[in-house]
C-alpha cells in the first residue's frame, strides 16, 4: 500500500488524544506503558511476579523510572502457554489491581485481557481506564459490545491465529494488506457502536516469523492512514533476540534500537519491560523533533 507523501505530514500533524477515566491524555508526545505481569509464565522471567511485595515493588519501578501507564496482565500469551482460565486471572487481577489502589491511585492503568468478563470487572470494580485485547475481539465475541457499554479506550491487536497456534509457520500472501484490511473491518465494527477511542497494535511476535516483524516495521507508517494511536510492543520479543543470537535477558539494547526504530515510524506508545531506558529514549527523540 502506497502513501501519498502528503497525506502521510497532514496525518502526522493531526495530535491524537484519548478520554482515560474523564480526563484527556494527549498523545501529542510518545507515550511509555510499563508491563506488569501478575502471572509465574511470562516469556521474560525479569518482570513476573505474584507476591503482593513483588508487585507492590515493580509499580513503584514502573512509575518512578517515568512510565505514563501501567499494562497489567495476569494470563501469559506466549507461544504456546497454558492460558489461566477466567476465574484465575480475575483472582491475580483482584489482587495486583488492589495493590496499585493501595499504593499508586493516580496512575493511569491498562489491563491486558482477551475476555469480555474481565474487562468488566477490571473497570467495574477497580476503575481501570484502558483494554487491551491481543485478539481485537477473536476470542470472545462479546468484548466490542463490552468496550461500548464500558466507554473506555480499546487497544486491539493484530494476531494471526490463537496464542497456542500463532507460530505454527505463520504464512500470509500479502502481509501488510491482510493487516490493514484486518484493522479495517475491526474498526469499522467498533465505529459503528459507537467506540472512537481505539488503539492500534499491529502485533510484533504474534503469528509472525522474524521476517514477517521486520517488515512490518520498515512500513510501519502505512498504519497512519487509519489516523488512529499506534502503539508498538517489541520489548525483548523474539524478532529481536533471534537476530541477534542472545537470549530475552541481554536484549535491552537491541529493544531500546528498534523502539527508537518504530517512533520515527511514528508510534505513539511503547510497551516495554524497561522503563527508564525507553523513557530516555523517547526524550532524546523529543528533543531531535522541537523546532529550530
Amino acid at each position: 500500500m502506497q502513501i501519498n507523501r502528503t497525506k502521510k505530514m497532514e496525518l502526522k500533524s493531526i495530535p491524537h488524544s484519548l478520554q482515560v477515566n474523564g480526563q484527556l491524555v494527549e498523545l501529542s508526545s510518545p507515550k511509555v506503558m510499563g508491563i506488569l505481569n501478575i502471572t509465574p509464565d511470562s516469556f521474560y522471567s525479569g518482570c513476573r511476579t505474584e507476591t503482593e511485595m513483588g508487585i507492590a515493588q515493580r509499580v513503584e519501578q514502573i512509575i518512578s523510572e517515568g512510565a505514563d501507564f501501567i499494562d497489567v496482565g495476569a494470563c501469559s500469551t506466549r507461544p504456546n502457554a497454558p492460558l489461566a482460565d477466567q476465574d484465575e486471572e480475575m483472582a491475580r487481577l483482584r489482587k495486583g489491581l488492589s495493590v496499585i489502589q493501595r499504593i499508586a491511585p493516580e496512575a493511569v492503568i491498562s489491563v491486558d485481557t482477551f475476555r469480555s468478563d474481565v474487562a468488566t470487572m477490571c473497570v467495574e470494580e477497580f476503575g481501570v481506564g484502558i483494554i487491551n485485547d491481543i485478539s481485537a475481539g477473536e476470542m470472545d465475541d462479546k468484548m466490542f459490545d463490552t468496550i461500548a457499554r464500558l466507554k473506555v479506550p480499546y487497544i486491539m491487536m493484530h494476531m494471526k491465529g490463537t496464542p497456542q497456534t500463532m507460530q505454527q509457520a505463520p504464512h500470509y500472501e500479502h502481509l501488510r494488506a491482510e493487516i490493514t484490511q484486518y484493522f479495517a473491518r475491526k474498526t469499522y465494527a467498533l465505529y459503528e457502536r459507537g467506540v472512537n477511542d481505539i488503539i492500534l497494535d499491529p502485533g510484533f511476535g504474534f503469528g509472525k516469523t522474524v521476517a514477517h516483524n521486520f517488515e512490518i516495521l520498515k512500513y510501519m507508517e502505512e498504519l497512519q492512514n487509519f489516523n488512529l494511536p499506534i502503539l508498538v510492543g517489541v520489548s525483548r520479543k523474539s524478532m529481536i533476540y533471534k537476530t541477534l543470537g542472545i537470549t530475552p535477558e541481554d536484549s535491552l539494547n537491541g529493544t531500546t534500537a528498534v523502539n527508537v526504530i518504530a517512533l520515527m515510524k511514528g508510534a505513539n506508545i511503547l510497551r516495554v519491560h524497561d522503563v527508564k531506558e525507553c523513557v530516555e529514549a523517547v526524550k532524546i527523540y523529543n528533543t531531535m523533533n522541537k523546532p529550530l
